[in-house]
């Protein structure tokens, strides 16, 4: 086993963790939930049976942390008809090339003759601009605050060698939004957050203050780890019992108060607040996402092709409960589709099309509940 990484997954730490928690739990003034806001704590919990470690007293629900599961079925369409155009190439990352749109999903679309791409590294575009002068090349933008970096310096890269034809439809998503939504519901029941590492080590813990403020609840910055996963519950444990409310930073390995300054430099260069986001089973919420700045128009995919992009419904399947799986209201097994009508092969909504997602988690790793 990789040395770097066995340290985390010692079964010994674990259990001395879950012992320690389930003790500290007999303190606790009142049964609690803890959201884990990214799906890849989602896929550890899962992975290593933690809930099972758990005391009665203790529950995890899911968050919206997943940049392909909280992606509307409307931004979909819209990569959807832009790849429709003549002489367009859509690049695409990750899973994103299976979430089912209106139209169909991504891959769908390029079994019936339609080019796209997947790629693994944004930068891998410039290449296909390079070899495909005559054609216009869209990149399909996703992500939260760890991929925009990445974004902004395809562009930077895109100028700086003099392309034109290269275009962007961006939908780079912001963490601390979504969560002070789900938080000021009247419905919510969430006492802690588990905060994502990877937004993290590029948005620093900072960004976390505020909401810990506001909502006056423990918020922690968790590695992807079980023995992260144990040591940050024993964190927020300790806040409740001792009635404090503060973020801290579990996985300081590789994460600051600051972050990554330069990594956020280049996004402030190219990115601007967009003033309205409609996030899957969200809906709208203001100033959650970001746009190019004015200045970067001209490669802006959403306004070259706006003639193509009218009267896109934002309605989603009506049997899937994935946005109630991201607010932390349901679990996959409450939704009548799941492992049914909905599985890995076909799947219905994003949560279980996303390798992140909480559906494709409790199905990979549970399976269904007889």
């Amino acid at each position: 086993m990789n040395p770097y990484i066995s340290n985390y997954r010692n079964s010994q730490k674990i259990q001395e963790s879950f012992h320690a928690i389930r003790l500290l739990s007999k303190k606790l003034p009142k049964p609690i939930k803890i959201m884990e806001v990214c799906g890849g704590h989602t896929h550890t919990i899962m992975k290593y049976a933690l809930p099972q470690l758990l005391p009665d007293n203790i529950e995890f629900v899911h968050g919206p942390g997943c940049p392909v599961c909280i992606m509307s079925k409307a931004r979909i369409d819209c990569a959807y008809k832009i790849a429709s155009c003549k002489d367009v190439i859509l690049v695409t990352l990750g899973d994103m090339i299976k979430v089912p749109g209106s139209f169909g999903s991504l891959q769908e679309a390029r079994a019936k003759g339609f080019d796209i791409v997947f790629v693994y590294s944004p930068l891998e575009v410039l290449k296909i601009a390079q070899n495909n002068p005559n054609k216009k090349v869209v990149y399909f933008a996703i992500g939260f605050e760890t991929t925009t970096p990445m974004t902004a310096a395809l562009l930077q890269n895109v100028i700086k060698q003099g392309l034109k034809n290269v275009f962007f439809h961006i939908n780079h998503v912001l963490v601390p939004p979504p969560l002070k939504a789900i938080l000021s519901a009247k419905d919510s029941q969430i006492d802690a957050l588990l905060a994502p590492s990877h937004v993290s080590v590029i948005t620093g813990s900072k960004i976390y203050e505020p909401l810990v403020k506001k909502y006056q609840i423990p918020i922690v910055v968790c590695g992807f780890e079980p023995v992260d996963v144990g040591e940050s519950l024993i964190s927020i444990l300790n806040q409740i019992i001792t009635k404090t409310a503060k973020t801290e930073t579990q996985y300081a390995r590789s994460v600051t108060y600051e972050g990554n300054l330069k990594a956020q430099e280049i996004v402030s260069q190219y990115f601007t607040l967009e003033d309205s986001f409609h996030w899957r089973g969200l809906g709208e919420i203001p100033h959650s996402s970001l746009k190019l700045k004015e200045k970067f128009h001209p490669y802006d995919a959403n306004i070259i092709f706006q003639d193509y992009l009218g009267g896109i419904p934002k309605d989603e399947h009506k049997g899937c409960i994935c946005g109630e799986i991201l607010k932390g209201v349901k679990k996959p097994y409450d939704c009548k589709l799941f492992g049914k009508a909905c599985n890995p092969q076909n799947p219905l909504g994003s949560c279980m099309v996303s390798s992140e997602g909480a559906c494709a988690a409790y199905f990979k790793y549970e399976g269904l509940k007889l």
